[in-house]
């Protein structure tokens, strides 16, 4: 077995065969082309895949070796490394394996043994121009997915935002406040949809509809809570029946054990819904703006307290524009 260089910046070529002389042949044929990292089983190809795919650009594997044949390795490294382009060689008139291999989307080329130098050649200088389109490409797509995914948590802070004036009336911020304050101490997580499922006019249906029900959520839950006719002492206990299991009480204070229920809304991704619980966190800051308290969030280890507060009596203009760009740093 060899091994890349990682010092060296050409992408390498990973030839995977049991037969040494076919190692040799392969390395000197194709050295000069690029870097070439050998290995002579399929265990041992996943293991160097695992390694050094970064490094990686194409993977050549023959198909007859022991223990397993080069279809598993090559769909190996379709599921994992994508970006790598797979090809498959053989001294066999495999059809069936070949055919299963083609119809799979495991290989870019197949073939034959034994080789034609100048054709091999020129098959591993396209399959590396491929393998350079392909990272130029998925570049390109993260800048993209970074854009939106920016842009969906943006969505949803505004929406928090509009939420909130639309059921307890407009310049009211401290619930908003303390909303954010909540989510930004318990570290969005990817916001990010799964692109290879949904494409953008699905992300938008379905944020639609994730938020729309939401609010109906918050609504409802505000609603009873205006009906129960307790006041702002109460809030600990409001807090604690609202949110079950997600918190524990201690007196006035209560502590959310996995702070991740804190940023539901705005970090989850697009198929998560959002919890009942959740819902109610936010109908009860609503709840204690109406009744005059607020609440303080402080984050302890790998916890987060909320307790009594000061109400902060008014908020700069931008204060929302903050919050966005806060939550959206990358």
């Amino acid at each position: 077995m060899s091994e890349p260089n990682m010092t060296q910046a050409p992408p390498a070529i990973l030839f995977v065969d049991d037969e040494a002389t076919a190692v040799k042949y392969f390395q000197r044929a194709i050295g000069q082309l690029a870097p070439v990292v050998t290995g002579q089983s399929v265990e041992e190809g996943k293991a160097l895949l695992d390694a050094h795919a970064e490094s990686l650009a194409v993977l050549v594997s023959d198909q007859r070796m022991p223990g397993e044949y080069g279809n598993e390795l090559l769909r190996y490294a379709r599921e994992r490394y994508p970006h790598i382009v797979r090809i498959l060689t053989t001294a066999y008139s495999e059809l069936d394996q070949t055919v299963e291999a083609v119809n799979q989307g495991q290989i870019h080329r197949y073939i034959k043994k034994p080789w034609d130098i100048t054709a091999l050649r020129m098959e591993l200088k396209q399959a590396l121009e491929l393998s350079g389109l392909r990272r130029e490409r998925d570049q390109l797509v993260r800048e993209k997915l970074m854009v939106l995914q920016k842009q969906t948590v943006a969505t949803r802070v505004g929406m928090v935002h509009a939420l909130c004036a639309s059921l307890i009336g407009p310049g009211k911020f401290q619930p908003v406040e303390t909303y954010l304050s909540g989510t930004s101490l318990a570290g969005p997580k990817n916001a990010e949809p799964d692109w290879q499922r949904m494409d953008y006019a699905d992300v938008i249906g379905a944020e639609s509809q994730r938020s729309g029900s939401f609010g109906h959520a918050v609504g409802l839950r505000l609603a009873a809570l205006r009906a129960a006719g307790r006041g702002a002492g109460d809030v600990a206990a409001v807090l604690a029946e609202a949110l079950g299991t997600s918190v524990r009480r201690d007196g006035d204070v209560i502590t959310w054990t996995s702070p991740a229920a804190l940023s539901e809304f705005v970090a989850n991704p697009v198929g998560e819904a959002v919890s009942a619980e959740h819902a109610a966190w936010l109908a009860t800051l609503l709840w204690l703006e109406e009744a005059g308290g607020a609440l303080q969030l402080v984050r302890e280890g790998d916890a987060i307290s909320a307790r009594t507060g000061t109400r902060t009596e008014s908020f700069a203009s931008d204060r929302l524009a903050v919050w966005i760009e806060n939550l959206t740093e990358v």
